[in-house]
């Protein structure tokens, strides 16, 4: 079973910071680009950032831009999101994502679970 889990989710206050983390099991990360994506009830799954296979490139959605970063350590073959001055429209259910391409998150091959992030004072 190929699997990728996200952790690192949680309830904080509004200007805090978390740090999400996804982990792979079954195979290995540096062999695809990784995308942080999320989604709240009733609206359409939102790509936040993607990271190429070596971590040398990133994107970021222009709504995050700034107050996110994604990184990767593919000898601990883990990626991670780093989110800065959280606000609560930010509460949503996060996911990471697993692209075969070498800098791309649109072909899909694995999703993780998802992890919440609930911002509130």
């Amino acid at each position: 079973q190929l699997q990728l889990v996200e952790s690192g989710g949680g309830l904080v206050q509004p200007g805090g910071s978390l740090r999400l983390s996804c982990a792979a099991s079954g195979f290995t990360l540096d062999d695809y680009a990784i995308g942080w994506f999320r989604q709240v009830p009733g609206k359409e799954r939102e790509e936040l950032s993607c990271i190429s296979r070596s971590g040398y490139s990133t994107n970021y959605a222009d709504s995050v831009k700034g107050r996110v970063t994604t990184s990767r350590d593919n000898a601990k073959n883990k990626v991670y999101l780093q989110i800065d001055s959280l606000k609560p429209e930010d509460t949503a259910v996060y996911y990471c994502a697993a692209d075969p391409q070498t800098s791309s998150c649109q072909r899909i091959d694995y999703w993780g679970q998802g992890t919440q992030v609930t911002v509130s004072s």
